[in-house]
């Protein structure tokens, strides 16, 4: 038997969805600007309160000063930080405003080094990886250090490989189905088919991600979706193998059910959040099992895992958004928890 629940660890008045832990223990949350010109993207807690990360500056983009700030070196729309176990943390920034339109020049994977707290380094992900209508969701590095694997969650889905030795880039599976969206999903909410105000429906292309702690396969499932996919890493970094030979190597494991963020533990558990029942999920094998559920888990979206095993997950209440809700305020109240218990 196992006994789960959610501790609290902080609240914020914007809208949370990434959420990262350092090798040292040191937290960092994103606040994508979707329906408010978040006033921070990229923020420390300290003492349970967000720091604007690595400084004022790099978060001094907004919508109504576009013209005046620099895409290239502050935060435009970040959605996923990823600290990567040797002093650094990463940035990833779709530069999607509203996820609209890409801002020219925005889109981009930066790396902070804990350390000094500067910007070490800048990778630009340019129209080839990230057109019109991407965006740029989640991220994850490879052991070696080598590779960043990111998922792309636009309107036509795909995921982009970078060469963390030289900083190149490559689109891949784009179009694939396993990256696409399952055209008979309804994602739902208290058991109702969630909707804009406009009517559409909720629409995203590859989403949730996760890699093999071994770092030999990457998996991965569309939001608007069921179905959980992986490939081999080694496949993917090939760059010898054409487009259809890639697709072949891609594998179906099995349904998660609807699902945003994907995390394997040290135990080689994946962590599923169940976003349409308010719950994180485990699988093992070929087992998927509920760990918990709790009404505060309002579209549990991203996990992280501190250096103590203990598991964080954002709450992102995305269906709490005016998009959603008409007459809701553009500012949404969201939550960051931590896993505690046994089992």
């Amino acid at each position: 038997m196992s006994s789960h629940s959610l501790e609290r660890v902080a609240t914020f008045e914007h809208q949370v969805t990434g959420v990262t832990v350092s090798e040292t223990g040191r937290i960092f949350v994103c606040f994508p600007r979707w329906s408010e010109d978040a006033p921070v993207s990229v923020a420390e807690l300290v003492d349970g309160e967000p720091r604007p990360y690595p400084d004022e500056e790099w978060n001094r983009w907004r919508n109504a000063n576009k013209n005046e700030v620099s895409p290239e070196d502050h935060w435009v729309c970040v959605q996923s930080v990823v600290a990567d176990g040797r002093g650094g943390l990463w940035v990833l920034d779709p530069a999607a405003p509203a996820q609209s339109q890409v801002v020219p020049g925005g889109p981009k994977l930066v790396r902070i080094d804990l350390g000094s707290d500067r910007v070490a380094r800048t990778i630009t992900l340019d129209e080839d990886v990230a057109p019109q209508g991407s965006y740029l969701n989640d991220v994850r590095f490879s052991p070696d250090g080598r590779h960043a694997y990111i998922t792309e969650s636009g309107a036509r889905g795909a995921l982009i490989v970078v060469d963390l030795r030289n900083g190149s880039a490559r689109r891949v599976l784009d179009g694939h189905p396993s990256t696409q969206l399952e055209k008979n999903v309804v994602v739902k909410v208290d058991g109702v088919p969630l909707r804009r105000t406009d009517g559409r429906g909720v629409e995203f292309t590859a989403d949730g991600i996760a890699l093999s702690r071994d770092g030999r396969h990457l998996y991965w499932q569309a939001l608007t979706g069921r179905t959980l996919y992986r490939i081999e890493t080694a496949a993917l970094v090939d760059e010898s193998l054409s487009d259809d030979e890639l697709g072949g190597r891609v594998e179906r494991v099995g349904e998660n059910g609807v699902s945003d963020g994907l995390w394997i533990d040290e135990e080689g558990r994946m962590y599923i959040s169940a976003l349409e029942e308010n719950a994180i999920k485990i699988r093992e094998g070929d087992v998927v099992r509920t760990l918990l559920s709790d009404e505060r888990l309002r579209w549990p979206d991203t996990f992280s895992e501190g250096p103590d095993g203990v598991i964080y997950v954002t709450a992102s209440h995305i269906m709490d958004m005016p998009w959603f809700k008409e007459g809701n305020p553009l500012a949404v109240r969201t939550e960051l928890f931590r896993i505690t218990g046994q089992g």
